[in-house]
């Protein structure tokens, strides 16, 4: 039995990612809050013939309650990219949000596994751990910024070039931050064997390092990636939701390398030093993070390592501002 609540579910992202939550039926209890039009988005979800029982929470009065009592929460809220915007325009906006959900995440169920979707991901990860410290209940291995996307895309865009390979098993490291350049594929390392060339690499990498652009792009203002992003943040679910009741399970995700200090010396000597967050491999486990997975250091390409060291030099402006935010508002 499981009980997740999303955060932001009337949303681009939340609608689409509530009902794919609600067709995994490890879900028992699902709880849908949003400041507007959620009592609908629910009821209308609510008819799916699976087994979770879905309720509505709407509005700040209904935070509190909308977060007891619940496992995993999921944080799709706040507003969309559009054409112009970098994810650090967004930060002004979606960061407030992020700090105020958490806090109330903190006080009713400061056990939560917690996934963050919201835009900078590479900030609000942040954020919610300063929140999670000054409550005193801040625990490394169960905070999780989603990064999957980029790896999805990763196997996907693969697939556009070599229609031999299954995107749907192939899996590509994606190690870093979630945007532009702080994304760094591990075409390297790739579950099948890949063999491009350094242009098509570089081309590739590229691709998956600003895939948002392309969809932002041809919504021509309407909005960003929430169809796929939505696919993605209930992968990541199912995997964390599947992990908590047993199975051994890897995803990449942005964590506190604090999470396992032991685990995360492999990603400091390759490029991340000190940083406190960055996405990796990492076994989930009933209490979240079980280790980091070490990565085939032998295989790595001076491409990469080059491309680690300059995400690793955005990540600590990013992760500052995080930081640094949580602490003044």
């Amino acid at each position: 039995m499981v009980s997740v609540a999303i955060l932001g579910a009337a949303g681009g992202i939340g609608q689409p990612l509530s009902l794919l939550m609600k067709l995994n039926t490890k879900v028992t209890k699902l709880n849908l809050y949003d400041i507007v039009n959620v009592p609908g988005v629910a009821a209308d979800i609510s008819h799916v013939a699976t087994n979770a029982q879905v309720t509505s929470y709407l509005g700040a009065t209904q935070l509190d309650e909308a977060v007891t009592g619940i496992d995993l929460a999921i944080i799709p809220a706040g507003v969309p990219r559009k054409p112009g915007m970098t994810r650090d325009d967004l930060f002004k906006i979606n960061a407030g949000i992020v700090k105020t959900l958490v806090e109330s995440i903190a006080s009713n169920s400061p056990r939560a596994m917690i996934a963050i979707i919201s835009n900078p991901v590479n900030s609000t990860v942040p954020i919610a751990a300063e929140v999670l410290k000054a409550k005193e209940v801040f625990d490394p291995k169960r905070l999780f910024g989603v990064t999957t996307l980029d790896v999805v895309r990763a196997s996907r865009f693969v697939r556009d070039i070599r229609s031999d390979i299954d995107a749907t098993t192939l899996r590509v490291p994606v190690i870093g931050g979630h945007s532009g350049n702080t994304i760094v594929p591990l075409l390297s390392m790739a579950s099948t064997p890949l063999e491009f060339d350094s242009k098509a690499v570089e081309e590739l990498t590229h691709r998956i390092q600003f895939g948002g652009d392309e969809v932002v792009k041809a919504k021509d203002g309407a909005g960003s990636a929430t169809l796929s992003m939505a696919y993605a943040g209930a992968r990541f679910a199912d995997s964390l939701i599947r992990a908590m009741s047993g199975e051994t399970v890897v995803e990449p995700t942005f964590i506190a390398l604090a999470a396992d200090p032991e685990g995360a010396k492999q990603i400091r000597d390759l490029g991340a030093g000190d940083l406190d967050f960055f996405a990796v491999p990492v076994e989930l486990g009933k209490e979240g993070v079980r280790r980091i997975v070490p990565l085939p250091a032998e295989n790595i390409t001076e491409f990469e390592r080059n491309a680690i060291s300059v995400a690793a030099g955005a990540l600590s402006t990013n992760i500052s501002t995080g930081v640094n935010f949580a602490k003044s508002a």
